[in-house]
């Protein structure tokens, strides 16, 4: 993983580009996110925007990278937070991303052991003995009851 907290491939398909795709070069990423190419450098080498770098070390921005530094510029402009504070609301949200990533992963997988966990209930429901009468406690009373034994008549 990266600075901007998602996973670098070695290696993108020819045909299938996503939001991931680094395509652009520093003057085109420049121009779209309203920036001068030296502010793309400086956020590079201060971890806020880490494209991808081609065989010759040139930069290569994606469409998530473009964003990033609106956002980085936004933050920056609009909300006058230093570039250390940025980094460090982009960590924490990477961070919230992933954490909410595991816990619907754990939540998937608590859903299928509790189905499992009901399969293997109904089966074992399914394999009682249906001669068997189920044992049902008697409620002790105080009562008293008295038994005489009839008595023979002889004949």
């Amino acid at each position: 993983m990266d600075a901007t907290g998602r996973r670098r491939q070695s290696s993108y398909s020819a045909y299938e580009l996503t939001e991931e795709t680094p395509v652009y070069v520093i003057s085109v990423a420049a121009q779209l996110s309203g920036l001068h190419p030296q502010t793309l450098r400086q956020y590079d080498r201060l971890g806020l925007v880490s494209p991808d770098r081609t065989a010759g070390r040139g930069r290569r921005y994606s469409a998530r990278d473009i964003e990033l530094l609106r956002t980085v510029q936004q933050l920056s402009q609009d909300e006058g937070i230093n570039l250390a504070g940025i980094k460090r609301i982009i960590e924490l949200e990477n961070q919230v991303a992933a954490l909410q990533s595991r816990v619907a992963e754990m939540e998937a997988a608590l859903d299928g052991a509790a189905a499992a966990m009901q399969q293997r209930e109904a089966a074992v429901h399914a394999s009682y003995r249906r001669d068997l009468v189920p044992y049902q406690e008697v409620q002790q009373t105080s009562a008293l009851v008295v038994w005489r034994p009839k008595r023979q008549q002889s004949d």
